[in-house]
């Protein structure tokens, strides 16, 4: 399940070309509203990055998912993007990312 939350959050944000330092929080603000549990607050937080009916209903199955395996799952799911997001290797991909855009504007 947690791999295909992540594929689908960047496959929307893929397809809307978004950079990276405007996706994280996207990114984040859609997994919350998953945890959350409300379709009411999932489908707002789609609907500002313009997603697809298609990646809509793909997005409340997730939630459905998440709605039925309770609270644990949902804890052990933010301890796991916690640990990838302060792992070494993703801050450094995001350090890279950010000098790589920031050369290109400089230059």
């Amino acid at each position: 399940m947690k791999a295909t939350l992540l594929v689908l959050a960047l496959l929307v944000t893929r397809e809307l070309g978004i950079q990276m330092a405007e996706t994280c929080p996207v990114f984040y603000g859609i997994f919350g509203t998953l945890a959350v549990g409300s379709k009411l607050l999932l489908d707002i937080s789609l609907n500002l990055v313009h997603a697809t009916q298609a990646e809509k209903v793909a997005f409340e199955k997730i939630q459905d998912c998440y709605n039925e395996a309770g609270i644990e799952s949902k804890i052990l799911d933010l301890i796991v993007m916690g640990t990838i997001t302060t792992s070494k290797e993703c801050i450094h991909y995001a350090v890279d990312t950010i000098k790589k855009d920031v050369t290109k504007l400089l230059n």
